[in-house]
This record gives C-alpha cells, structure tokens and sequence, in this order.
C-alpha cells in the first residue's frame, strides 16, 4: 500500500468519531446546501485541522527522506483520497448570505 493511503487509513481510524461527526454533516449537506452550511463549516474547520496534520506528517517524512520534489503530487493524491470519500470537502468555510437581488433606482429628471 502506499504511503498516502497509509496515512489516509490511519487518519480515519485514529479520529473515527470525528469523521463519524463530520460525514453525518457532510451527508446533509450534501441534500441542503443552504440551511446546513454553517453546521458544516463547524464540523469542517475540526476535520481540517486534523488532515492538515496528517498531511504535514506525510510530507515531512518526504521532505526528510530527500524527497522534496515528490511533495506537491503526494499532497494531491491524497487530497484526491479525501475527494473521493467526501465530495463536497472543498466547501468547508464558504459564508452564505442571503442578499437581496441587485437593484438599479431610476433617477428622476426634472425637465
């Protein structure tokens, strides 16, 4: 197995009920964008400290092993292990309000 699905693996079994938490909020928000995004962004700020500590663990040791150059396309892979599992991941921190349509007044002239 690779060294990113490693770290993939470890990180979902290592934090099961965070994810637990986080895929019943992705799942619904998965259904109802809108009136769960905040819900979302809350459960999503806690899983993304965590893969962004996983992440910095696995590149660290490439990093330190010399392979440097390695790093971006390990990083991608597996950011694309958490896209396949979790979708909408991207969405995580995106602030939806509701504004009112733009509207141009007339200007009244005086002739």
């Amino acid at each position: 197995m690779t060294k990113y699905k490693e770290y993939y693996k470890k990180m979902l079994s290592e934090n099961k009920e965070a994810f637990e938490r986080f895929r019943k909020a992705h799942d619904k928000y998965c259904i109802e964008q809108e009136q769960d995004q905040e819900e979302y962004n809350l459960e999503g700020k806690k899983i993304m400290a965590i893969i962004k500590d996983y992440e910095a663990r696995l590149c660290s040791r490439s990093e330190g092993n010399g392979y440097a150059t390695f790093t971006g396309n390990l990083t991608e892979k597996f950011w694309q292990e958490i896209r396949n599992e979790f979708s909408m991941i991207d969405y995580i921190g995106i602030i939806s309000k509701k504004e009112p349509a733009f509207v141009l007044n007339k200007i009244k002239l005086k002739t």
